[in-house]
C-alpha cells in the first residue's frame, strides 16, 4: 500500500489551482487515502463505464507523445519563480500536479514519478509509490522524507516558498507556472527533465492542434453556451468552471461560450440553481474523475438539479472529457480542444 504523508489542510473554498491559504502544522505518515477519493481500480475503469442514452464521451485520440529521448543532464533551467537550477537527478521526481506529470508521461519517464498529489488522475500519479498532499503550507520536512531527487512543483502560488527552502537544504526544485499556455509549459517541463529538444517536438504538436481547434471555433455560425461542472471546488460543493480556469480557455477556443466566464465566476465556484437556469446551457461537460466523484449521472442531476430544465438538460447533452483534455493546461489541451470543437461543430444548427 502507498504511504500517503498528510498535511493538516485550511478549511477554505479549493479553487482550480488549488491555491490553499495558510494554517499551520506538520506532515505525519498515514496509509490512507482521502476517504472521497475513488480507490484507483475505479478511476481506471471511468473511461469504460457505460453512459447514459444522449450522453457521449469527447476525446481527442491524437495525444503527443516523444519517447526514447536521451536526457542529457545536468540540465540548466530558469524555474519561474526566477531562479536559475542545474538539475542532475531525475530518477525520483516529486510532482506538484497533473499538468506537470501528464507531460512526464508524454516523454516516456512515468516511472519517474515518485510521489504524487493525493488527488492525482494520471496513470503515472497512481502509480507513483507515494502520493502527497499538496497545498501552500506543505513542510520542507515532508518532502525531504520522501527522498526524492527533483522537486517539481506547478503553482507559483503554492510551491514559491516551499522550493526555495528546499533550495537552502540543497535539494533541487524548479517551479511551473501553471497559468501559462501549454506550449509553454511543455518546453519548460521537459528541459527540466534534460529533453528540452523533445519538449520542442511536443510543445509544436501541441500548438498545432491548438491552432486547428482555433480555425474549427472561429468557424462555427454559432457559439454554443457551454458550462463545465465540477465536483470540487468551494469547499467540496459543485462548481462551475470561471474565466481563469483551464477550461474556459479551451471553451472559447474551440468555438463555444464558458457560462462561468459570463457569469463572472473565478476559479471553480458555485452558480445558484437560479443562475443555472438563467445561463441555458447548451451544452454540459465533465470531466470522467469528476463524474465518478459526482456519484454517475443520477449524482450530477442531485448536485444541479436545474441542469435538467436548461437547453443541454433536456437534450440530455452530457459530454464526458478526460481530466487532462480539459481541466489542465497541459500536453493534453490540444487534444481536447480539437475534439471538442470538432463536437461543438457536429452540434445540430440553431
Amino acid at each position: 500500500m502507498n504511504i500517503v504523508p498528510r498535511l493538516r489542510l485550511c478549511a477554505l473554498p479549493l479553487a482550480v489551482s488549488l491555491a490553499l491559504a495558510a494554517c499551520g502544522g506538520s506532515s505525519a505518515p498515514s496509509d490512507a487515502k482521502k476517504p472521497s477519493e475513488p480507490p484507483p481500480a475505479a478511476m481506471a475503469a471511468a473511461a469504460d463505464t457505460a453512459l447514459p442514452a444522449g450522453w457521449k464521451r469527447v476525446a481527442g485520440a491524437e495525444m503527443p507523445a516523444v519517447h526514447d529521448q536521451k536526457a542529457v543532464l545536468p540540465a540548466k533551467v530558469h524555474s519561474d519563480d526566477g531562479v536559475d537550477i542545474a538539475v542532475t537527478d531525475t530518477r525520483r521526481i516529486i510532482a506538484g500536479g497533473d499538468d506537470v506529470i501528464a507531460v512526464i508521461e508524454a516523454l516516456g519517464l512515468g516511472k519517474q514519478v515518485f510521489a504524487a498529489p493525493t488527488n492525482t488522475t494520471t496513470e503515472a500519479g497512481r502509480a507513483a509509490p507515494h502520493q502527497f498532499l499538496f497545498n501552500r503550507t506543505t513542510g520542507v520536512e515532508g518532502v525531504l522524507s520522501l527522498r526524492g531527487s527533483l522537486f517539481l512543483g506547478n503553482s507559483l502560488r503554492r510551491h514559491t516558498e516551499l522550493a526555495k527552502k528546499l533550495r537552502e537544504v540543497g535539494e533541487p526544485a524548479v517551479v511551473i507556472d501553471d497559468l501559462q499556455p501549454a506550449p509553454d509549459k511543455v518546453r519548460k517541463v521537459a528541459a527540466a527533465l534534460g529533453l528540452a529538444e523533445a519538449g520542442q517536438t511536443l510543445a509544436t504538436q501541441v500548438q498545432r492542434q491548438l491552432d486547428e481547434a482555433a480555425a474549427i471555433g472561429r468557424g462555427l455560425g454559432h457559439a454554443p453556451r457551454v458550462i463545465h461542472v465540477s465536483a470540487t471546488g468551494a469547499g467540496g460543493a459543485p462548481t462551475v468552471a470561471g474565466a481563469d480556469s483551464a477550461s474556459a480557455q479551451l471553451i472559447a477556443l474551440a468555438g463555444g461560450v464558458n457560462i462561468g466566464t459570463e457569469a463572472g465566476v473565478k476559479n471553480y465556484s458555485q452558480l445558484s440553481n437560479e443562475g443555472v437556469v438563467a445561463a441555458a446551457p447548451e451544452v454540459i461537460l465533465v470531466t470522467e474523475h469528476d463524474l465518478q466523484l459526482f456519484g454517475g449521472a443520477e449524482g450530477l442531476w442531485k448536485s444541479y438539479p436545474t441542469l435538467k430544465q436548461t437547453p443541454a438538460g433536456q437534450a440530455n447533452r452530457v459530454w464526458v472529457m478526460p481530466d487532462v483534455q480539459l481541466k489542465y493546461t497541459s500536453v493534453g489541451s490540444g487534444a481536447g480542444a480539437l475534439a471538442l470543437a470538432r463536437a461543438l461543430a457536429a452540434l445540430p444548427k440553431a
